[in-house]
């Protein structure tokens, strides 16, 4: 192994393939040390007469698997852990599985005196609903498990809840709000014990969410961030014990509430907004926690821009095993779900639809909702629109799935109950012969 000064082998544990991975990856290279891509193509462990070698050799790790979007995290989790047995790793898999799960995340972060909103789990409906009204005419419903605003409602004081969203476990949390302001939140980077950079986010029009990946605005909040401010999200990620990451939180009447600690924030709005790229700072922390060094003027510099180009370190794909896209038929047999429950559907692919949709009916047989908005569509050629609610449902193809926002429509006339539109197909390649409902 390296360090004590020398050049050190960086290794980012990332199965996909996200920006933020390949600007840590870059930044490493641009400090003078070594990046490896942790992919399928290039990494195995090997026991061998008692003793255990990682493929590709680093000196440490930094893990970025995306554990919320996987179907099966515990499979992600043992890899990771794996790997933390043979190496250093930041962001370890404890802290990483306490993190994603947003209610496990609040339960350990109000043992240590930090302020979360209240918030009710319970495994039953029955217990869920009747303590209700604690949460005032408008709540938070949300999954405990989810990622970029995916799986997360604001309901009345009427709507009943469920325990479960499709297989995913759901509670109730206490909407903090100001009174008469635009909806937003901020987010607040943290690198090893230091916040480099944060950022107010905005909720875009007719939603309330501040997601970036949804639209939300953002706004440089870096200079003049309250100590308290500062206090809070230092504690807050040590608290869960990661490395890096984004803490979200809102001022209410109460003062300061931790929303989140993320432990794959994204980048891109962080820079947007502060001009502040976090990953030459996690390479910093990796090199230096393997025995590295690295000039901190060199960090400042890099951190001006956000090089996120494929790195040279990216793993080729033998040709023996070409990365081809995932297929999916003109017609797929989908498991959709809801609120309360799921449903097997045949659904059509359309390329041409911007939205998927959903009839009436398996709507109201899922759960699907609350409303969010209403969303005007226009049917073929003609110029009249109509207007459709719309309600985030979680769609699964496969091993695989997909929250989306779809509208609702009474397709009872049509052939099938359900139109996969641009934002589930534009991960898939569409095959037009394929069709589950074809006779044979």
């Amino acid at each position: 192994m390296s360090g004590s000064g020398g050049s050190v082998g960086v290794g980012v544990l990332s199965l996909h393939n996200s920006k933020e991975t390949k600007a840590i990856l870059n930044a490493v290279q641009d400090l003078g040390h070594r990046p490896e891509w942790l992919r399928k193509e290039n990494t195995a462990v090997e026991i061998e007469d008692g003793h255990a070698t990682v493929e590709p050799e680093v000196d440490v790790i930094a893990n970025r698997l995306l554990l919320s979007n996987t179907d099966q995290p515990s499979e992600d989790l043992g890899l990771a852990t794996t790997f933390q047995h043979l190496r250093p790793m930041l962001n370890e898999p404890r802290a990483v599985l306490t993190a994603m799960h947003k209610f496990a995340a609040a339960t350990k972060l109000v043992e240590a005196g930090v302020q979360v909103p209240d918030a009710l789990l319970a495994l039953s409906n029955a217990r869920l609903n009747r303590d209700r009204f604690k949460f005032g005419d408008e709540a938070v419903y949300k999954t405990a498990i989810g990622t970029h605003g995916g799986g997360t409602w604001k309901i009345g004081p009427e709507e009943d809840v469920n325990p479960r969203v499709g297989n995913r476990q759901a509670f109730l949390q206490s909407l903090i709000e100001r009174d008469g302001e635009r909806h937003r939140d901020l987010r607040v980077y943290v690198v090893g014990d230091e916040v480099i950079g944060a950022m107010n986010r905005y909720a875009p029009d007719n939603d309330w969410r501040t997601n970036v990946a949804l639209g939300g605005d953002v706004e440089d909040a870096s200079e003049g961030l309250p100590d308290e401010v500062v206090d809070i999200a230092l504690q807050s990620a040590d608290v869960i014990g990661l490395d890096y990451a984004g803490v979200d939180l809102v001022e209410g009447e109460g003062g300061w509430y931790v929303l989140e600690v993320n432990p794959t924030a994204g980048f891109k709005g962080m820079f947007e907004a502060t001009g502040i790229s976090p990953a030459p700072h996690i390479a910093k922390l990796a090199i230096e926690t393997a025995g590295g060094t690295v000039d901190d003027e060199r960090v400042v510099e890099l951190s001006r821009t956000l090089d996120d180009s494929v790195p040279d370190c990216k793993p080729s794909v033998p040709r023996t095993n070409p990365d081809e896209p995932l297929v999916i038929g003109y017609t797929e047999e989908v498991v959709v779900s809801g609120t309360s429950g799921s449903a097997s559907v045949v659904a059509k692919s359309d390329t041409g639809a911007t939205r998927t949709s959903i009839d009436t009916r398996i709507a109201a047989e899922i759960g699907a909702g609350p409303i969010k908005s209403l969303t005007k569509v226009r049917s073929g050629s003609s110029k009249s629109s109509r207007t459709r609610p719309v309600v985030d449902i979680v769609v699964g193809i496969g091993g695989t799935r997909h929250t989306v926002t779809a509208s609702i429509e009474d397709r009872s006339h049509m052939s099938y109950d359900m139109l996969l539109g641009r934002d589930i197909l534009k991960d898939y390649q569409v095959d037009v012969r394929r069709r589950v409902d074809a006779e044979e």
